[in-house]
């Protein structure tokens, strides 16, 4: 039996039970004679051991009265174990719950509306809900064996709970994703299968990957057959600087100043004023750099200087012709080389990273594919500097297009879209510049109307734009330890303190889910992913098994080369570094010739000339 126990509220009850444990965020039915059937989600347990007398008084958990009433209504609270769950109510009540009202656990399909918000077709299957293991036997088919989970030591589980299904259609009218948590808190393996997801429903999204991990090729091992999926012709590859880059000829004047902000910090006034005035329509970048490095010239010169050398030296007189020609364009409006030379040195920094050799083309046929675009750079400051401008340049397609409908106007036909990264407050930081950090303020803020989303993860909720974050509607929070992490977390979402007690505790794979689309908070378990990153190998295995394949590789040279005698390595030597790729020494080679012997397939003799390594024919 399960009863209410203790004063109650119409927000928060306690519950007692001389033989059910209770699990934390599991749901339970108040059967209340005047609001009816209340549902509530316990979010803290307790047990009183029958050996501990009056163990729950000093306990903290419940008050002195409380502990009265339950021997009052038949609780022996000196001579039994005594299992209390605080529950929270998710019903909206105006007055309190009943104290004494009977508790028990719900049937599926009396809170199905408020787990499944939609069916696995029309949403996103992230994983199941904590909580629910017993009520989820009486779901249908439909929702069976579509979340299969995950643990490093066991492998692949199979569901156990109800599946989490993610309205993402519903980010039309609540935007933006965060993902937040800490190292090995499984926020990167969430990222994972949203993008598995959005890839299933063929949504074009644009994804940041600073680590090199997001590929979709090769199937988590184990997985059922019935639940694996091949994702290699939903996503393509991208590098910046190799098959992607910036076309200069199509820049605008706002692009050359975000570039020029993006590859070396902030800028001046006059730098911004001389790069306005210097840039042409078209220009190419080759065309640009000559103007600039002209007129950084012909200012050093000085106009007095140009006129006397145009007199002296009759060979380069055009030139000088050039020089004057530009000091009267624009030698008022930038009366400064170094200004020039400044601009010169950050678009310089840009083109070393062969930014302007390409353009986005690519990426363009992609997304309008409904193809998923993983970005990469060669470094974190080539993938920021890239972003900003690839961020802009789609964000203001899709904004074009949506503002032709209303205007009559002409405009070429862009899909919405998602913009995810990894190392979020990279792209947006909140106490520093970044060069993408305004287009994704842009978007956080008025993406929803055009169709353009985001779904940002960190480490570090703490050090995202506050802007940024405030718009993220909903927010899946793994493992977080630093103490002004978890206080940005709190400020931002609804977890309850209790919940919030829990994160630097919860295990790998394990969220909240805080939504203003479920219109509660969710504890998780995200479901496992049915691709693995090609960093998913334990780095201390990938060490044991490189240095073992080497070990053979030298082991089978030496056989190769018997008879081979100990006291003249140097030809084996050779041949090993050759072949291996490494530096061999004298020791290396005795020690594998000595687990050869070892293990029976070399012997050792001596011999006039030495000791003699020879091998065992079979």
């Amino acid at each position: 039996m399960m009863q209410l126990v203790g004063s109650t509220t119409e927000q928060l009850v306690y519950v007692a039970s001389k033989d059910r444990r209770f699990n934390v965020n599991e749901l339970l039915i108040v059967e209340d004679n005047k609001h009816g059937d209340i549902k509530g989600e316990v979010v803290g347990t307790a047990s009183f051991n029958r050996y501990i007398p009056m163990a729950g008084e000093r306990s903290g958990f419940v008050d002195k009265d409380t502990l009265d009433f339950m021997r009052q209504v038949g609780f022996s609270i000196e001579d039994e174990s005594i299992h209390m769950a605080k529950v929270r109510i998710l019903d909206m009540l105006t007055s309190p719950v009943e104290v004494g009202s009977s508790v028990r656990l719900p049937e599926f399909e009396e809170i199905r509306e408020l787990l499944v918000k939609k069916n696995p077709s029309e949403g996103l299957t992230l994983g199941t809900i904590m909580g629910t293991e017993e009520v989820s036997e009486g779901m249908p088919a439909e929702l069976k064996n579509i979340a299969y989970l995950y643990e490093k030591d066991r492998g692949i589980l199979p569901q156990n709970g109800v599946p989490f299904i993610f309205d993402y259609k519903a980010m039309s009218e609540y935007p933006h994703i965060g993902i937040f948590g800490g190292s090995g808190s499984g926020k990167s393996f969430g990222l994972r299968v949203i993008l598995e997801e959005l890839m299933k429903k063929k949504i074009p999204t644009v994804v940041f990957d600073p680590h090199f991990e997001m590929e979709f090729d090769d199937p988590m091992q184990g997985i059922p057959d019935d639940f694996a999926e091949d994702f290699s012709d939903c996503y393509e590859i991208f590098t910046a600087g190799k098959d992607i880059g910036i076309d200069f000829t199509e820049l605008t004047q706002e692009d050359l100043i975000n570039i020029l902000r993006a590859s070396g910090g902030s800028i001046s006034e006059s730098m911004e004023n001389a790069a306005r005035t210097l840039y042409k329509n078209r220009d190419t970048f080759t065309t640009f750099r000559d103007r600039l490095i002209d007129l950084a010239d012909a200012l050093d010169i000085g106009k007095d200087r140009i006129f006397r050398n145009m007199k002296d030296d009759t060979e380069d007189h055009g030139k000088y012709a050039g020089y004057l020609g530009l000091l009267d364009a624009y030698g008022n409006a930038v009366p400064y080389s170094g200004t020039v030379k400044a601009i010169l040195w950050r678009l310089n920094n840009v083109a070393r990273e062969n930014m302007f050799r390409f353009n986005i083309q690519p990426i363009l046929k992609a997304i309008n594919r409904r193809k998923t675009c993983i970005i990469r750079g060669s470094s974190l400051w080539v993938l920021t500097v890239f972003a900003s401008y690839l961020i802009k340049n789609l964000y203001t397609r899709r904004r074009d297009y949506r503002d032709s409908e209303f205007s009559g106007e002409k405009a070429e036909k862009f899909p919405p879209f998602v913009v995810a990264t990894d190392e979020a407050h990279n792209f947006a930081p909140r106490s520093s510049q970044s060069p993408s950090k305004d287009v994704m303020r842009e978007i956080a803020q008025e993406g929803r109307k055009y169709g353009v989303f985001l779904i940002l993860a960190t480490q570090r909720p703490a050090l995202l734009d506050d802007t940024v974050t405030a718009q993220l509607s909903t927010k899946i929070i793994f493992r977080t330890v630093r103490s002004v992490d978890i206080a940005t977390i709190k400020e931002e979402t609804d977890i309850s303190p209790d919940e919030a007690n829990r994160l630097p505790y919860m295990a790998s794979g394990s969220a909240f889910i805080s939504s203003a689309i479920t219109g509660r908070t969710n504890a998780v378990r995200i479901r496992t992913a049915k691709t693995v990153s090609p960093h998913s190998i334990n780095p201390f295995e990938e060490l044991e098994k490189d240095y073992k394949t080497e070990d053979n590789l030298l082991k089978k040279i030496v056989l190769s080369e018997t008879p081979v005698y100990l006291g003249n390595l140097r030809s084996v030597m050779e041949r090993a570094k050759e072949e291996t790729g490494i530096s061999v020494t004298r020791e290396d080679i005795l020690k594998a010739a000595e687990e050869l012997v070892a293990g029976g397939q070399a012997k050792k003799e001596k011999t006039p000339l030495g000791e003699m390594i020879t091998e065992v024919r079979v």
